[in-house]
């Protein structure tokens, strides 16, 4: 038989987080500390929108953009909660963050052009450059820098095949964030270059001790930015596949005949529930998401401390979830750690390098989980490393 698969999806990787889960799924006893997700339910009023709009029979496809409420509020919450003015017109529902990073990337990249990736950076990106013909290069975030990107190490990486760059702030997995400042020194060399930016900013809320700056805010940079958001870790609704991405003119039309074509609509009870997590000016949800974001934080810090005493260095996260320690003083890299966590002490962590080369000597979890289920992990992992030691 002739080999029918495309050429393209052999070159990419399986996604080294989703191993890491199949393999905890069927280990009895075991704490995961990968899951990207919050460990909270969706708020009640918004799950019971959701309700009421199924029994009211709202069960057709939507406009190809979604919901014009929908859109109407996602314009107001982005204006007032970052400064972006959006036209409601020219702002896209997506199926999660995750259709918007794909058709961004469908919509701009042409064959050879290269994507520059701050590394470490999420699982998606490099894959769904490979997919759109582009070349994946990655800019090394190092942890001396705060894992943030510098604009030397920006510059040096910019070739005349260069087309954009991919940020993330606040990052996953480092937890990092970017400064208005920070941000600022980076847009420069981007207008320099006059290259495009695809800003996927899904953690925007969750942010501890600093505002939130989005680099489309900046001067002169709306326009060369695709900005990509959604309702998945801020109002608990992963589930839901709530994204949305707005960009310039020309690009969102491109977008758009691509999102037509490729899935029509995003689920209109996904969308109700989003209308109503955006409703009432945002304060009765909002306050939800500030009780997370106060959950989040104190077990940011019980993380921070235990990875102290049981003596692994971490960088200290400044907003998402996570925490990347490195365990280069363990003798192992951070693939051999975590295989062999999992197999003797039953607690999942994702190796660093599934986030790209650079971060091969770290390790990701996810603090998005009980406490009791943080300390029992912590006191496993010390027992390991007591024993390898």
């Amino acid at each position: 038989m002739r080999d029918f698969v495309n050429q393209k999806s052999k070159l990419i990787p399986p996604s080294g987080i989703r191993k890491f889960f199949d393999i905890v799924r069927t280990t009895e006893g075991a704490i995961s500390l990968g899951v990207g997700e919050p460990d909270f339910v969706t708020p009640w009023k918004v799950r019971s929108a959701a309700i009421t709009s199924l029994q009211r029979g709202y069960t057709q496809y939507t406009g190809n953009r979604g919901l014009p409420k929908l859109l109407e509020l996602i314009s107001q919450y982005l204006q007032a909660r970052f400064g972006l003015v959006y036209d409601p017109a020219h702002i896209l529902i997506t199926v999660g963050g995750s259709e918007a990073i794909d058709l961004a990337l469908r919509a701009c990249v042409e064959r050879g052009d290269e994507i520059l990736i701050p590394d470490p950076a999420y699982v998606s990106y490099s894959p769904l450059v490979t997919l759109a013909d582009g070349v994946a290069v990655p800019v090394e975030c190092r942890e001396e820098d705060d894992f943030k990107l510098t604009p030397a190490l920006l510059e040096k990486a910019i070739t005349d095949k260069t087309k954009a760059i991919i940020l993330t702030y606040p990052n996953n997995p480092t937890g990092a964030i970017m400064t208005k400042d920070e941000l600022q020194a980076i847009a420069n060399v981007i207008i320099k270059h006059d290259l495009l930016v695809i800003t996927d900013e899904i953690y925007a809320e969750l942010t501890y001790g600093k505002k939130h700056t989005s680099i489309a805010s900046l001067p002169n940079m709306q326009e060369r930015t695709v900005y990509i958001s959604g309702f998945s870790k801020a109002f608990a609704m992963t589930g839901w596949r709530m994204g949305y991405v707005c960009a310039p003119k020309e690009i969102d039309e491109a977008m758009f005949k691509i999102h037509q074509y490729g899935i029509m609509c995003a689920p209109i009870t996904s969308q109700y529930a989003a209308i109503e997590a955006l409703s009432d000016g945002f304060s009765d949800n909002f306050a939800t998401v500030e009780e997370m974001r106060d959950s989040y934080d104190k077990r940011r810090k019980f993380v921070l401390c235990s990875l102290q005493e049981i003596g692994l260095d971490c960088f200290t996260p400044q907003g998402a979830f996570y925490a990347f320690p490195s365990v280069k003083n363990t003798g192992l890299d951070g693939e051999n750690f975590a295989q062999n966590l999992l197999k003797e002490q039953k607690v999942a962590v994702v190796p660093g390098s599934a986030f790209g080369a650079f971060g091969a000597q770290n390790v990701r979890l996810s603090y998005a989980t009980s406490m009791n289920a943080l300390s029992e992990a912590f006191d496993r992992t010390a027992a390991f490393l007591q024993k390898i030691r």
